[in-house]
């Protein structure tokens, strides 16, 4: 497995530098992206493929009246998101679980806001994934999806040669499957470095 298969899921020694590199790496386009979504104070919040934690940081900053929740495939991302944030944790603001988007261990309509921050260009049944999304979303409620790659530079097919089982799709690709869905209001943000925003409600 090359190195940066572990975008995908981290594993091993590897995985760990990974996910810190992530944790860092990714704070730029998160910070950006966040300028679209605003969370109310008490917002409860879903962080799909939450690797590091970081993000988890800053919505829990975002929403000190809430709680925010974070699930990821890889063992050795929850085990790092878990550290990052162990003071939530502790105060019971915060948990962290292993899980997939395919199957969310949460009943319906549990959540204000889903997050999925350079996450969904490894969900292996895109339309089926937002709809589980969708499920655990309250009436209202916000997906809110942030991306590094728009699909749209040669750059792009690059990261899809080195990473088995990466897909990177354009915002027309995502709203044709968000409203597949059941989703509405589908609006998208570009930047000039190629980052993808995209929300959407229930």
């Amino acid at each position: 497995m090359s190195f940066f298969e572990n975008t995908r899921k981290p594993a091993g020694f590897s995985g760990k530098i990974m996910v810190a590199m992530m944790n860092f790496g990714h704070s730029a386009m998160a910070a950006w992206g966040l300028h679209f979504l605003q969370p109310a104070p008490d917002a409860m919040v879903l962080d799909c493929g939450c690797g590091g934690g970081a993000n988890i940081k800053t919505l829990l900053k975002l929403c000190p009246k809430g709680k925010v929740q974070g699930i990821d495939y890889s063992a050795v991302s929850v085990e790092k998101a878990r550290k990052v944030n162990a003071g939530a944790i502790a105060a019971g603001q915060c948990t962290v679980q292993q899980a997939s988007v395919a199957e969310l261990p949460f009943e319906a309509e549990q959540f204000d806001v889903v997050t999925a921050f350079e996450t969904v260009y490894f969900w292996p049944e895109l339309a089926q994934n937002f709809r589980e999304v969708y499920r655990v979303l309250k009436p209202g409620g916000t997906f809110f999806i942030c991306n590094e790659a728009n699909g749209e530079t040669a750059k792009d097919d690059k990261w899809t040669r080195i990473i088995n089982g990466m897909t990177i799709y354009t915002d027309a690709d995502l709203k044709v499957y968000l409203e597949q869905a059941g989703f509405d209001r589908v609006q998208s943000h570009k930047n000039k470095k190629g980052w993808l925003c995209v929300t959407a409600q229930k």
